[in-house]
């Protein structure tokens, strides 16, 4: 048994899949298995039951993992130790993001990081805000940055920044405010798709005031609703975030709703019961303490 054997061992752990686990770290399936097999041979136990295409974790497997992953990062401690005050801190965080975040939130956070920190790498991913937080369920990212809550007991959430909702409408169409939400709902409207933090807000404020779906004027479901405005047809609601830059430049209008009063927060998430590697600690700590000082 090896360190090597151990850390592809836990990628398939977090993978469920010997495929998935060899995209991700690079290697060919063949020699995953290979690992693996030299892992069960050495121990004399059966690592993996096979459950329709997924690998699922025996107990002796689920055992091993379990200290496989305090070896792991017990051996990134002694590297950090050894090379303290050669600057020579390495690693990979791997990260899910909702999209407003992704283009507007996380290039920053990288930036400041990597400030002090230009030897770590970052692997994102994009995806609506319901999927980022499945992603860190599973284990197969370090965290997520996402624009909704969805409550789990393994899931903890910090709070990075607070925004709204607004109306954004195609240069042609000029509405007198206040602009209230009865008033826009004769307009095509072009809505996220279901998994999105935009979508599960507003679809909140649709129950709350007990509008139904089947009322509005819904014209498609996409992620690029800038794209569908710009070009004149119909209108949406998004992130102030997003839409302010567009606005601030002539290519759409924006209006707030009188009634969505309501803001709304960005998060960092992490599974509570993953063990971090140092560079995601290090990152969610910076993170934290930069918000102290915000404060």
């Amino acid at each position: 048994m090896d360190l090597h054997q151990l850390y592809v061992f836990t990628k398939v752990v977090e993978h469920k899949s010997f495929s998935k686990a060899a995209d991700d770290i690079f290697l060919s399936q063949s020699t995953i298995s290979s690992h693996i097999q030299s892992l069960e041979k050495s121990l004399n136990i059966t690592l993996f039951d096979r459950v329709g295409r997924e690998s699922i974790l025996t107990p002796s497997g689920q055992q091993l993992y379990d200290w496989a992953l305090k070896l792991l990062l017990l051996k990134d401690q002694a590297l950090l130790d050894i090379k303290k005050g050669n600057n020579d801190f390495k690693g990979t965080i791997k990260v899910a993001v909702s999209t407003v975040p992704s283009q507007f939130i996380i290039p920053g956070m990288i930036k400041k990081f990597r400030e002090d920190h230009s030897n770590v790498t970052f692997h994102l991913t994009q995806s609506p805000s319901k999927v980022v937080s499945e992603k860190v369920l599973s284990g197969t990212v370090d965290f997520g940055i996402l624009g909704e809550k969805y409550e789990n007991d393994k899931l903890c959430y910090i709070p990075l920044t607070n925004e709204k909702l607004v109306l954004i409408t195609p240069k042609s169409l000029n509405l007198t405010e206040p602009v209230t939400f009865k008033k826009i709902m004769k307009y095509p409207i072009i809505m996220r798709n279901s998994d999105s933090g935009t979508n599960s807000i507003f679809e909140k404020f649709l129950k709350c005031n007990k509008i139904s779906k089947d009322e509005l004027n819904i014209i498609a479901y996409t992620e690029n609703l800038l794209e569908f405005v710009m070009k004149d047809m119909g209108i949406a609601i998004m992130s102030e975030i997003a839409a302010k830059n567009y606005a601030r430049n002539n290519m759409i209008s924006m209006y707030e709703i009188e009634e969505f009063t309501d803001e709304r927060s960005f998060y960092l998430v992490y599974n509570i019961n993953k063990t971090q590697s140092l560079v995601s600690q290090q990152f969610i700590k910076s993170i934290n303490l930069l918000l102290e000082q915000v404060e």
